[in-house]
């Protein structure tokens, strides 16, 4: 029985061969692969520029160093990855985790709204598996209140939000390029700007701080990107556009099988959004159903099908949170993280695949456990 897998990791030969092309080049490091990869990836998405960087988490740690004053504090959606938190504390800042729209399962722009303090530097909304969030509501907040406004599109490549591509929304946009993502380098990042300041600053603080040679002005890191990532990043950037069609047809194949099941709900698309489907998540109602989430993905990996819970908690609960910040309360997002469940969708798969998965969905309820 084939297994399905939950991403699709493959290079083209062209993608190889622009790798070794680096490689025999000797030029390693960041270069001019990296300055290419950073135009085209501007380009793309619509922003005036782009900071290439060693990881994820990166590109939003260099996106809060380039503000962030110790102390200041910065709305985070729960349900999301760690490093959407961390990287704010490890600029000095402090997180203040929001619930999220149980529908759309990204950040709830009103709860946001209700933990805004005269310590509120920004906010960091998440385009959830792909789905952007309210756009329009997070740029209202952030105007009201004068933050600024540090997108984390980690999983949100080529998402768009009433016909704009995320990564062109103001003040920062932060990519990953980790190998599960819809376009990968093995690791990396990118961090979008339309401020030539901010942007400078990124490029300095990411080799640490050095504005000339052997001359730091500020504490920065060592964040850079190779070239061989980059010139892998590019090719994927080139066919980024027919992996997410492919994504996106699966996705609906998926939400049309699953629609008449009985205690599973899809992920809700976002009004006005256009969904990149890193992820396709569900949640699920085990009393109409008939069986819980956990068990329904035993029941899915034994007929070969692999699926995840992304994600199981929601920051507020993680231990090193709990010790920093203290013991809260997000009922919404406790009420997603116990339910919610994802499945394949990714651009490797055939319609016989998601046939399969939709099947083996709807019968798990009947299945003998193995």
């Amino acid at each position: 029985m084939k297994q399905i897998s939950m991403v699709e990791i493959r290079l083209t030969e062209e993608e190889v061969e622009a790798a070794v092309a680096v490689l025999r080049s000797g030029a390693l490091r960041q270069g001019r692969e990296c300055d290419a990869f950073e135009e085209e990836f501007a380009e793309k998405v619509g922003a005036r520029y782009a900071v290439t960087s060693a990881s994820g988490t990166a590109a939003l740690h260099l996106a809060y160093m380039a503000f962030l004053e110790p102390g200041d504090e910065v709305l985070v959606p729960s349900f999301t990855f760690f490093a959407t938190a961390s990287s704010v504390v490890a600029a000095g800042g402090r997180p203040v985790f929001c619930d999220l729209d149980p529908r759309t399962l990204t950040i709830d722009p009103q709860d946001a709204e209700r933990r805004v303090t005269s310590r509120t530097r920004a906010i960091s909304p998440v385009h959830m598996y792909g789905n952007p969030c309210d756009v329009a509501a997070v740029r209202s907040l952030a105007e009201k209140h004068g933050l600024r406004v540090v997108w984390d599109a980690a999983q949100a490549h080529g998402a768009a939000y009433d016909g704009r591509d995320v990564g062109s929304f103001g003040d920062f946009a932060a990519y990953s390029f980790y190998p599960s993502k819809n376009m990968f380098v093995g690791e990396g990042g990118m961090t979008t700007t339309q401020d030539r300041d901010l942007y400078t600053r990124m490029r300095y603080l990411r080799s640490h701080g050095e504005t000339e040679k052997y001359v730091h002005t500020m504490m920065g890191l060592n964040y850079r990107m190779t070239d061989v990532e980059a010139a892998i990043g590019r090719g994927q950037l080139r066919r980024l556009d027919s992996m997410l069609a492919v994504r996106r047809r699966n996705a609906e194949a998926l939400t049309e099988g699953l629609a008449s099941v009985e205690g599973i709900r899809p992920q809700g698309l976002q009004e006005h959004g256009l969904h990149a489907f890193h992820q396709y998540g569900f949640l699920v109602d085990e009393a109409r159903f008939g069986i819980s989430r956990d068990e329904l993905g035993r029941r899915l990996t034994a007929a070969g099908i692999m699926n995840g819970v992304v994600y199981p908690w929601g920051l507020h609960e993680q231990p090193v949170f709990e010790r920093m910040l203290g013991k809260q309360e997000l009922p919404r997002t406790e009420a997603v993280t116990r339910r919610v469940l994802c499945v394949p969708v990714h651009h490797g798969l055939s319609e016989q695949d998601t046939a399969r998965i939709v099947e083996a969905v709807r019968d798990a309820p009947h299945a003998v456990p193995r």
